[in-house]
């Protein structure tokens, strides 16, 4: 697996502090839309590696992460450049649409 699983404790490090853009799915095992949408998130971590880092945030374990990005809905998507979100999508996708999603911020 290429994503890097996200908690409050390494969140700075992974995300604000990287020198390159970062993808965040922010996600739960129960749910049918994030479960259809990983193995197109995982196949962009594999296709774009040393260009876009991407990791996920489990929101039932790290629900402080969820809030304090404003995440209602999941899947949500939020891609960080230089620490800030730059751009946000909730809902399931299709791997053509994530590479689109990202193509701007790599």
């Amino acid at each position: 697996m290429s994503e890097i699983i996200l908690t409050k404790e390494n969140f700075t490090k992974e995300v604000k502090e990287s020198n390159i853009p970062v993808l965040v799915d922010f996600w739960a095992s129960w749910c049918g839309p994030c479960r259809m949408t990983a193995p197109n998130i995982t196949k962009l971590a594999d296709s774009y590696k040393g260009k876009i880092k991407v990791g996920k945030v489990d929101v039932d374990s790290q629900q402080e992460l969820a809030v304090s990005y404003g995440v209602s809905s999941i899947p949500t998507l939020i891609v960080f450049k230089n620490g800030q979100p730059v751009a946000t999508h909730t809902g399931a996708v299709a791997y053509n649409f994530l590479e689109a999603f990202v193509r701007d911020f790599i």
